[in-house]
């Protein structure tokens, strides 16, 4: 697959991964559309990109999932069709589960699990109609094995595996293909901007975060993985190899997990 002529829609484009996927994706042929609520920062990050009149900026809030139908018509009357959506909107978390409010797990649900579930059905006529389109989903390997302080985000996550393995299966029949990209520790500010037990940001980043992979590195290496069509990609350092370990044995992957320095 190439991205020539493709018309590719990101959320969660105002920094982090999203970021540097918009400005790695605008050299190519191909034009963008890129969301997120911070409106001012998307028109940072498309003057950035290679070719900014082949960008187009809609503000989008993953938590808002009855305006989801609507966003999506304007998207699609931006440059007339779309074939990628890149699901990167989201939330991380950072708390013991004995102290967090079930609010913010409610909140993780509705903006990483529900967020994205609602845009990616309001998109699915439009790709079943074309018979064609291509979800590319950014979970986590915390989405396929967990660990301490992050069990709402795991639960989203997990929760969006099963969703699009079943979204895979049920149109396959229409052409639709789904990537789900699980990063391990990048270099973000994913640590600084999750929730704590009571809803508040943390504010600070982990060593684990910030000696993980560079964003653009990442980024060149999911691009790999879309351009593959490739059904998941484990794109990290030593800690993508956990996903093999809770394959071939779940207690071994726990003790793993309990004696790593993960904050």
């Amino acid at each position: 697959m190439t991205f020539d002529n493709k018309i590719i829609w990101i959320t969660g484009a105002s920094s982090g991964i999203g970021k540097s996927l918009a400005i790695a994706l605008s050299k190519y042929n191909c034009k963008l559309i890129i969301s997120s609520r911070r409106t001012e920062a998307l028109q940072n990050v498309k003057a950035l990109c290679r070719n900014p009149n082949s960008v187009y900026v809609l503000a989008l809030d993953l938590e808002d999932t009855l305006a989801m139908k609507s966003i999506t018509e304007t998207a699609i009357s931006a440059f007339g069709k779309i074939d990628i959506l890149v699901n990167n909107g989201g939330i991380s978390q950072r708390s013991p589960i004995i102290e967090t409010s079930i609010d913010v797990d409610r909140k993780l649900m509705e903006v990483d699990y529900l967020g994205t579930v609602a845009l990616s059905k309001a998109l699915l006529p439009h790709f079943i109609a074309q018979q064609s389109g291509h979800y590319v989903v950014v979970s986590s390997l915390m989405g396929k094995f967990s660990s301490h302080y992050r069990s709402a985000y795991c639960a989203a996550k997990h929760a969006l595996h099963g969703f699009f393995d079943a979204l895979r299966l049920e149109h396959d029949k229409d052409h639709i293909k789904v990537t789900m990209i699980c990063p391990g520790f990048v270099n973000t500010n994913v640590a600084r901007n999750a929730l704590t037990g009571d809803g508040s940001e943390q504010g600070y980043q982990d060593d684990m975060t910030e000696n993980g992979l560079d964003v653009d590195v990442f980024v060149k290496k999911m691009i790999k993985a879309i351009r593959k069509e490739k059904y998941e990609a484990y794109i990290g350092k030593f800690e993508k190899f956990g996903v093999l370990v809770k394959r071939l044995s779940p207690k071994l992957i726990h003790k793993l997990v309990m004696r790593s320095k993960v904050k």
